[in-house]
């Protein structure tokens, strides 16, 4: 399971590019299973960025797509500039805090929100959830990755070690209840679409909106 704050400087590009190690474990599964939803052509709008490293890596996996980074951090912003450097289908980052009423982007044909909700404050759940169904037309996806818990559904012994982990670093933080974000969903309109088992005990969710 990935650390909540796993970014290593690098020396290249001036020391901008941050690494994340476990984007190189889980970016090509997560790639296989966004060919199956992610639209033929539009904007892509990734929420939470991070290091940039999703991003480099996805636009290129769909060159037919424009690849949209935001973070709210100006460290991860830099660190996404200098990984997407030259990558022509990826517009520069914004700086968009999910948590926000308003995001600096009027629409997106989908957006992705990869290892955020358990690494943030329950709000900024809420304000990703609202932000989105602004966004998006009837039908595009809202696409969360990361570790989650379900109801009836045991938990791995790895994840409660992660979530208790969280928990202590701040308690705002932690894995969510698929369920409660569901609830959540359906207030905006948002019906779950598919609930995929990833590596390393991870779910993809992907939400529709009516």
């Amino acid at each position: 399971m990935s650390d909540p704050a796993p970014w290593i400087p690098a020396e290249a590009e001036g020391g901008e590019r941050r690494h994340a190690p476990a984007t190189l474990r889980n970016r090509m599964a997560i790639a296989d299973v966004l060919r199956e939803i992610l639209p033929a052509a539009g904007v892509v709008l990734e929420v939470a960025s991070g290091s940039g490293e999703h991003a480099a890596y996805l636009a290129q996996e769909f060159p037919a797509l424009d690849w949209q980074p935001s973070d709210p951090d100006p460290a991860a912003l830099r660190s996404i500039a200098a990984w997407c450097a030259g990558i022509a289908n990826v517009a520069p980052p914004l700086d968009l805090d999910a948590a926000a009423p308003e995001w600096p982007i009027e629409r997106a044909d989908a957006v992705l929100c990869i290892n955020m909700v358990h690494i943030s404050p329950w709000h900024a759940t809420l304000g990703l959830l609202a932000g989105a169904v602004r966004l998006l037309a009837p039908g595009a996806p809202l696409i969360l990755y990361g570790p989650f818990l379900q109801r009836d559904v045991t938990t791995a012994p790895s994840n409660l070690t992660f979530d208790e982990s969280l928990r202590v670093r701040d308690p705002r933080w932690g894995l969510r209840q698929v369920e409660s974000i569901e609830q959540v969903a359906a207030g905006h309109g948002f019906v779950r679409d598919r609930l995929i088992e990833m590596p390393a005990n991870n779910l993809m969710l992907v939400f529709r909106s009516g």
